[in-house]
């Protein structure tokens, strides 16, 4: 027997199970899976394979995840959102869709390809190749005195105690008043020896750390969530 009925598109069925998923409030873990863009997997993993220690999730963020985290971007004024370690750009098209007219998106990426990827995804996003933890030299070279909301992809958890430190008060230095800090980690890594010095440093760096986890990812995420720095 011939099937004639017309290719399916598979961008637009995954997209239609996420909104039928979304719209009977069901989450299933194996239909995330299936329903994640293959191209941005493929990416993943060809730079987790290539940088084993600067790319500190399994797989790229879900919808839910980029959600919470785009909460923390003003919808009003001119915001300046800077974006450390966007990977495939799961987070940042989250950012984008909040970010009003007048608000700048920095993103700034180690892995070369990546960001070949996100220059072409995301044109509005000014893509930035460099390393996090120089923070203090490049957001100046960009004229940026100041960030409104830092948004971290980085494996914090791969990171030595001095990296951790010294990377959170470059964060600090470079907030705005009022300014929001935000980071993740998969929820079991919370435990783990960099996961638990991580916690220890944002509750000695900011006066407020705030999380919320999401369970409509695969593994659950952690959010934190921190404001007035401590300098």
């Amino acid at each position: 027997m011939i099937d004639d009925r017309p290719e399916r598109d598979p961008v637009r069925y995954a997209e239609e199970r996420q909104l039928t998923t979304q719209r009977h409030g069901r989450f299933s873990p194996a239909q995330w899976l299936r329903n994640a863009p293959a191209a941005d997997y493929r990416r993943f993993l060809t730079a987790a394979i290539r940088r084993p220690g600067t790319v500190g999730a399994a797989t790229p963020t879900s919808n839910a995840v980029a959600s919470t985290v785009a909460r923390v971007v003003p919808p009003h004024g001119e915001p300046v959102v800077v974006e450390l370690g966007p990977g495939t750009g799961s987070l940042s098209v989250g950012i984008r869709d909040r970010l009003p007219a007048a608000g700048r998106h920095v993103g700034i990426e180690l892995d070369e390809s990546m960001v070949r990827h996100l220059r072409l995804r995301l044109p509005e996003m000014e893509t930035v190749h460099g390393d996090a933890r120089e923070l203090r030299n490049t957001l100046p070279r960009l004229g940026i005195d100041s960030a409104d909301v830092i948004v971290s992809s980085i494996p914090w958890s791969l990171l030595s105690d001095e990296e951790q430190r010294d990377l959170l008060r470059q964060c600090c230095r470079n907030l705005a008043p009022g300014g929001a800090f935000t980071a993740m980690t998969y929820l079991p890594m919370r435990h783990s020896p960099g996961g638990r010095r991580f916690r220890n440093h944002l509750e000695t760096s900011f006066g407020e750390v705030v999380t919320q986890t999401t369970w409509r990812s695969v593994p659950p995420m952690l959010h934190y969530t921190c404001r007035h720095p401590i300098v």
